[in-house]
Parts: C-alpha cells; sequence; structure tokens
C-alpha cells in the first residue's frame, strides 16, 4: 500500500488551496493507498529557525509526528499559492523545521553535497497563482517551483517531482476552478 502525504501550505482554511487538497485526497482514496492530510497552519510550532543549522531547536509534537509521516510516505504532494515569487512564510518555516540534517539529509565531511536520506519518495507541486505560466516560466524564471523543486525537494532525494500550475486565481471564474478541481482529483486517483 502506497502513502501519500498531502501538505497544504495555505494559511487561510477558506482558500482554493483547501478545496484543491481534498479533490486530490478524494481521487486519492479511490485507490488503495494511504492517504494523510496535512494542513500546516493547524499545527503548533514555532516556525523559526532560532538557532540556525548551529544548535538544534527542540521539535514540537506536531513537528515530531509530521516527520515521521514524511519518512512513512512514499508520495509527497504540496499546495500552496505563490506569493512574492515564493511560498507563505508558514510554509517556509514549516520546512526549516522539518528538513533538518539527519532527518532529511546528511551532510558528508569534505564533500559539498549532502547525502539524501528521502530516496525513493516522488512527489507532486500543486501552485496556485496570480501570474500566468507563460510569465511565470519565461520571465520570473518558476522561483517556487526552482526553490521547493529542486533546492528542498530533490537535494534531499525526492524524485521525479512534478507540477501543476494553476494561474491566474484572482480573474477565474468558477468554471475555470470546477475544471482544475476536477483534474486534481484525477491525478490523486493516478497518484500523479
Amino acid at each position: 500500500m502506497k502513502n501519500i502525504l498531502i501538505i497544504n501550505g495555505h494559511p487561510d482554511k477558506e482558500s482554493y488551496n483547501y478545496a484543491l487538497s481534498d479533490a486530490y485526497a478524494k481521487g486519492a482514496s479511490k485507490t488503495n493507498a494511504n492517504v494523510t492530510l496535512l494542513n500546516i497552519a493547524a499545527l503548533d510550532f514555532n516556525p523559526n529557525l532560532a538557532h540556525g543549522y548551529n544548535q538544534r531547536t527542540e521539535l514540537e509534537p506536531d513537528l515530531l509526528k509530521t516527520i515521521d509521516l514524511l519518512k512513512a510516505a512514499d508520495h509527497l504532494v504540496w499546495v500552496f499559492p505563490m506569493w512574492w515569487y515564493s511560498y507563505p512564510a508558514l510554509m517556509k518555516g514549516f520546512i526549516d523545521r522539518t528538513f533538518l540534517p539527519e532527518i532529511t539529509y546528511r551532510n558528508i565531511p569534505n564533500k559539498p553535497f549532502p547525502e539524501p536520506l528521502l530516496k525513493d519518495k516522488t512527489a507532486r507541486l500543486i501552485i496556485t497563482a496570480d501570474a500566468p505560466k507563460w510569465y511565470n516560466f519565461l520571465f520570473m524564471k518558476q522561483p517556487a517551483i526552482q526553490q521547493l523543486k529542486y533546492g528542498t525537494l530533490q537535494y534531499c532525494g525526492v524524485k521525479p517531482v512534478k507540477v501543476s500550475y494553476i494561474a491566474p486565481i484572482r480573474s477565474s471564474d468558477e468554471a475555470f476552478r470546477t475544471k482544475w478541481i476536477a483534474k486534481i482529483t484525477r491525478l490523486g486517483e493516478v497518484l500523479g
């Protein structure tokens, strides 16, 4: 049985991102997968990595449970909005506090790159944005994708990482949003 962890990085429970997370979970639940939906906004933790990597900040119970879920997952689904060329601050703090040495990667003395500890996992990024896809690609150079896909997930061994980019959201109508809910449900059904 495949373990699917859906991580919703939007801080607002009324957001479209919650509907997208639920849609993926609904689709994946039609398979024989074990599906866990994790809303970062519901966790109780300090998102500040107070000492950087010089000293480990004690992990709160919610983060300890989350790390167990990350380790057990075969497929990670990240649902989040792109804000200011990145993702919400709460999601960044969540990554800072959970993607730690000896948890998601291991530094190797005298080597420039670490040993990735999240091998044999795959991922899908579901990103909502206002910038059209062509503008994000040509002019913005896909900053949120670059940061999470390459700078975090693949750095820690997660491959492949596929992307669903949903835009523009602000000017979208109900038909556009309903169409994407159906697409994301289908992705869940094939665990894509």
